[in-house]
């Protein structure tokens, strides 16, 4: 009998290697992953990405690390899976944290493999994708592990605005390993069974005597409604990463693309009736802006960044006429639309990420003022505020503001106004545009008049009807241009259209300089 050729016991060793590669955390650990509702590294790529096509980098790579024994425990892939793939058609590079080899932690191996991807997805301008789940550096590698973080760091921010950056937090996500996720675009986080944070219970209950959970203190409910760090949560992995394809749909692969265009199945020139009936009687009763975003846009489909925090204003994505909008709204049902300092953080944030990645903007205002009071003033809402105002003036992709009822003071100015550089200025007949309210307004301009009155009361009511009149109304601005038109609520869907058509080709030269100084 002949010996079999050489390369065939080469081809087979590789196989070999290869099917230790797939699993090479062991069947108890995969167990212990699905018995926390959690899938594994490969089972999360296989859901994210289209059908057969991840191509897998460094299969083979294994630590080269000595000391406390680890230099006997050497499995493949080193606890992460990097590589590339497609979501709907478009190339995407990926790395997946793998639980189930060394609890996910990092080390000098498993960090060099992700820069890898890293470069690659940054040279050949397209999207990078985190599924994290590990528990930080690798201890056992010491410094050598602290380096390694550093070098994923840098190349984040040397990615930022460049190609979108997307962190995904399916378990454990802490200390120095939360700050990649936290300069990335966007973070979903998974309810009940993904957390962050930068200190565990166990330091904070030393440092401070606290007792909290992991999930009171990271989870995903936490930093969805308090702290703003994520943008999204999932009921379950599965749905997260179907929402993480979807978010997909409405971004470029990089800074010089345009957003993906679908043909639209809505009516370009669609009237918006509800939109007739959609403001109050009295312009102290709140109103749903989504229920004004969601009849105007293409087949009411709006995916809301943020839907958790910062409610009195709305950000998300949608289209008109198959063409992507990043939107902005003041929500009337929520602190009466009214901006404070998360709002505008949160406002800022997506202004500023949607100009990065040439995604028009739309902003609906209806606004009433900051929030006033000694908690906004000493917490910085001069400061804060401003990161709107200068996200908004740096913007130079195509702005569009409609304004629906009310745009009072400073507020008006910082929602996308013309003379900060929106291009086109809409409002509808509805829209109140003044340094403030008419009641405050008159108590002030005609204040001795009403204190001299015989009937202080109904010589008030007499001058606020007289400013209200004059004033609270789209007219003064409009005959100075700052409103370009006022229009009919229903026709909105189409001005929109329009507008952004005609805006497509916008350019703008910006000045020479090494980068702006925003109000951090």
């Amino acid at each position: 009998m002949s010996k079999p050729h050489p390369i065939e016991e080469r081809i087979e060793q590789l196989a070999k290697l290869k099917e230790e590669a797939l699993s090479a955390g062991s069947a108890a650990a995969v167990q212990r992953q699905h018995d926390r509702g959690k899938l594994t590294a490969r089972e999360r790529i296989e859901k994210l990405l289209d059908p057969d096509s991840f191509h897998e980098l460094d299969m083979l790579a294994r630590h080269r690390a000595y000391g406390f024994g680890i230099e006997n425990n050497r499995p493949l892939t080193d606890g992460v899976v990097t590589g590339w793939g497609t979501i709907d058609g478009r190339k995407v590079f990926l790395f997946a944290q793998d639980f189930t080899i060394f609890g996910g932690a990092l080390g000098e191996v498993f960090a060099e493999k992700i820069h890898k991807v890293m470069d690659l997805a940054a040279s050949v301008g397209a999207p990078f994708i985190g599924l994290n789940d590990g528990a930080g550096a690798r201890i056992q590698e010491g410094v050598v592990s602290l380096a390694s973080y550093g070098g994923i760091f840098y190349r984040n921010v040397q990615a930022s605005g460049v190609v979108p950056q997307i962190s995904v937090i399916l378990g454990p996500c802490a200390g120095g390993a939360v700050y990649s996720p936290a300069m990335t675009d966007f973070i979903f986080m998974v309810k009940d069974t993904s957390y962050m944070f930068i200190t565990g219970p166990d330091v904070v209950k030393a440092a401070t005597g606290e007792d909290v959970t992991q999930q009171e203190l990271g989870g995903a409910i936490t930093h969805a409604t308090k702290s703003g760090v994520a943008n999204f949560v999932a009921d379950d992995e599965e749905q997260c990463l179907e929402m993480v394809r979807y978010l997909m749909s409405f971004l470029p692969s990089n800074n010089l693309e345009d957003p993906p265009y679908y043909a639209p199945t809505d009516a370009r020139d669609r009237s918006c009736d509800a939109l007739a009936d959609i403001m109050p009687a009295s312009a102290n009763q709140a109103y749903d802006m989504k229920a004004v975003i969601t009849d105007i846009v293409d087949d009411g489909d709006f995916f809301e960044v943020h839907p958790l925090w910062a409610m009195n204003i709305v950000c998300g994505f949608a289209r008109l006429d198959g063409h992507v909008v990043g939107i902005v709204g003041n929500q009337p049902k929520m602190l009466a639309g009214a901006l404070d300092i998360d709002a505008a953080e949160k406002a800022g944030r997506f202004v500023r990420t949607c100009d990065a990645f040439n995604i028009p903007l739309l902003t609906f205002v209806d606004v009433p003022g900051f929030i006033p009071g000694t908690h906004q003033e000493h917490g910085g809402i001069i400061r804060h505020g401003a990161k709107l105002l200068y996200a908004y003036c740096e913007a130079t992709v195509p702005r569009v503001q409609v304004i629906t009822r009310k745009g009072y003071g400073g507020a008006y100015v910082v929602m996308n106004s013309k003379s900060i550089g929106a291009d086109l200025a809409y409002a509808w007949p509805s829209a109140e545009i003044a340094v403030m309210d008419a009641n405050g307004a008159a108590s002030i301009i005609f204040r001795r008049e009403i204190e001299e009155a015989a009937d202080a009361v109904a010589r008030k009511a007499e001058l606020v009807d007289e400013y209200s009149e004059r004033f609270a109304n789209p007219y003064a601005a409009a005959e100075r241009g700052y409103v370009d038109d006022v229009i009919d609520p229903r026709a909105t869907r189409r001005v929109l259209i329009d507008a952004f058509e005609v805006l497509r080709t916008k350019k703008e030269n910006l000045p020479a300089r090494k980068h702006g100084n925003g109000p951090l």
